[in-house]
């Protein structure tokens, strides 16, 4: 698990295809003294397995469902990425509570940068925005955001100029793909929300909320 707080970003070195996926080396801004083989590190989002170490890079692997489901398959050689080491026990969750599984990945529809701040404007696929709500959190390549609002399937979010500076947000362009988290604990609600009656259909309906006496 992680908090969508980035540690700071990496710059990847090398991607090596392999059979189903491929493998992706990167530098850290931490010290990699501290980092072990299996260990998690969320790469601009995906939570990915260190499978290798020198001293100043890591290598994870990248399965083809990964690939499928993020940007990671477009990135090349000397690209930044967001970076972020697995929470421990006892760590302040300063963000939210992130899984690094991506759900999809949106387009950047629209980029203003402000004195204060720079705003953004995400194009989400239809079955995803669902899940996204005014003032809830939500994960963009990695990092914590907080929704300002969500107009069907466009999510406008502000990054204060601390954020940008830290992350890759800073270099973003219109057209940008990006990985998105959205948050875990609203899908694990619709789906607690759908139980399946004697008939095998799944859903809260008027028929079975009659029947039970709520209508």
């Amino acid at each position: 698990m992680f908090t969508g707080l980035v540690e700071g970003t990496g710059e990847i070195t090398a991607l090596t295809p392999t059979a189903d996926g491929l493998r992706l080396s990167a530098t850290a801004p931490f010290d990699l003294a501290e980092v072990k083989p299996g260990d998690s590190i969320a790469v601009s989002g995906p939570c990915l397995t260190v499978v290798a170490l020198t001293a100043r890079t890591f290598t994870a692997e990248v399965s083809a469902e990964t690939l499928q489901r993020t940007n990671l398959g477009g990135k090349r050689p000397g690209d930044r990425v967001n970076l972020e080491r697995a929470l421990r026990l006892g760590d302040r969750l300063g963000g939210h509570i992130v899984s690094g599984h991506i759900d999809c990945v949106a387009v950047l529809a629209k980029k203003t940068v402000g004195p204060q701040h720079m705003q953004i404007v995400l194009r989400l696929p239809d079955q995803w925005s669902r899940y996204v709500v005014e003032k809830g959190s939500i994960a963009v390549d990695g990092v914590s955001l907080t929704v300002n609002s969500c107009t069907g399937g466009e999510v406008s979010i502000n990054v204060i100029p601390f954020t940008a500076r830290h992350t890759t947000l800073a270099d973003l362009q219109v057209g940008h793909r990006l990985n998105i988290e959205t948050d875990i604990i609203g899908k694990y609600v619709e789906k607690l929300l759908q139980p399946q009656d004697s008939s095998g259909r799944s859903g809260v309906t008027h028929e079975l909320l009659a029947r039970h006496g709520f209508l």
